[in-house]
């Protein structure tokens, strides 16, 4: 914490945004809390004589995962007070790293308005006056990013930033063609099929903190191609480097193939190995899991299941990409070696090679509602983890 005293020559708005930025850490995720989670960091500003005090939070972010709700939180004094509230108008903007802007919400007095993907999903706390926060539920992989709060009455106006996190995973994927086969359209269009989305530059990072090490450029949500290396070694660019996360700057999106880093979050749902007394070819997995009332899972659904359920399993199976996999969190003989992850062993027969299968079953959404902010009382609307490769 620190603070600031601006002299009284200096003018003073007359609106000002206070946006609160807060950190929350699921419960049951495999990751220790750092000290930082849970914590409010707080810049007191003072303003001249008359005695104001404005109260405004340093750059933070909200932490949920895919299906919670959170809270984008921020708040605004006005003066005076006597200010008429219907000519208040707040607006949430999301920017994209391209800065790109993508319209969320906007209210002026009692009139409201909720844009694309956000509709339904979208609503004002109101937990008092110079309330300006917005509750999103039902949150998706898309969501994921920095948001924009403007508040405006009149002339005047003032912004505040909030950044929306998720917990979840990154992983390397490259399709059954082989390596360095994707332009970045294709890059996301595999990642989107495999329940997740490109990763971001700070999720990668995160990632590679947590000790991901994988020798293969891929492409990352913007534009950029990147690598981590946590084992510095001569086939992955020199081994007198430190490690770090490789960098080949902005590449050509239509001309340039690499492979991809994906994301995924906590899905609607659970994996698990389907236990038969024989094992099937790619076919009779896809139908095993469909008389079982369920799908044959994804990879992005089960690096979630390694990361979020603990999912652990020594035996190989069909994913749907036709490949064969397994999650292994407690390494042992005979399991893949020394470090937990998800062992791959590629993209075999699909009709000559026998092994099992990991399906996935949807979740019932009733039973399943969770929540990572505090709990709102709305009237006819319900409020609604990782160790490295």
């Amino acid at each position: 914490m620190f603070c600031l005293k601006l002299s009284g020559q200096m003018p003073v708005k007359a609106l000002v945004v206070i946006c609160m930025v807060f950190t929350w850490t699921p419960s049951g995720t495999a990751q220790p809390i750092t000290p930082e989670q849970g914590r409010t960091r707080v810049v007191h500003v003072l303003e001249d004589e008359t005695g104001a005090v404005i109260v405004q939070t340093a750059p933070g972010k909200v932490v949920t995962h895919r299906g919670g709700s959170i809270t984008l939180p921020c708040r605004y004094h006005h003066e005076p007070e006597s200010t008429d509230p219907a000519r208040i108008r707040i607006k949430w903007t999301k920017v994209t790293d391209a800065l790109q802007f993508e319209d969320v919400f906007v209210a002026l007095g009692r009139r409201q308005r909720v844009f694309g993907t956000y509709r339904d999903r979208v609503s004002l706390e109101l937990a008092g006056p110079g309330d300006a926060s917005i509750i999103i539920h039902n949150v998706t992989l898309q969501d994921y990013g920095r948001y924009e709060c403007e508040v405006t009455n009149d002339m005047e106006d003032d912004t505040g930033f909030v950044n929306l996190d998720l917990e979840g995973v990154v992983f390397p994927y490259y399709p059954k063609l082989g390596r360095y086969k994707l332009n970045y359209h294709q890059a996301e269009e595999v990642c989107r099929e495999q329940d997740a989305i490109l990763a971001s530059h700070s999720q990668l990072h995160k990632a590679f903190l947590e000790g991901l090490d994988w020798c293969n450029a891929g492409w990352l949500e913007d534009g950029s191609v990147q690598y981590p290396i946590a084992h510095p070694r001569d086939q992955c660019g020199r081994k007198d480097t430190p490690p770090g996360v490789r960098n080949y700057g902005y590449r050509h999106k239509d001309d340039e193939r690499y492979d991809a880093f994906c994301f995924t979050s906590k899905p609607n749902g659970r994996v698990y190995f389907l236990k038969r007394f024989k094992k099937i070819n790619y076919l009779e997995a896809v139908k095993a899991c469909q008389r079982d009332g369920a799908g044959i899972a994804k990879v992005g659904q089960l690096y979630a299941a390694w990361k979020f359920q603990l999912l652990d399993r020594c035996e190989a199976g069909w994913l749907e990409d036709a490949s064969i996999r397994y999650p292994i969190v407690n390494p042992r003989a005979r399991c893949g070696g020394p470090d937990p992850g998800v062992r791959n062993l590629g993209f075999p027969d699909k009709k000559f090679r026998l092994y099992g299968v990991y399906c996935f079953r949807k979740s019932d959404e009733s039973n399943d509602i969770e929540s990572f902010t505090k709990v709102v009382k709305m009237s006819n609307k319900p409020v609604n983890a990782t160790k490295a490769i």
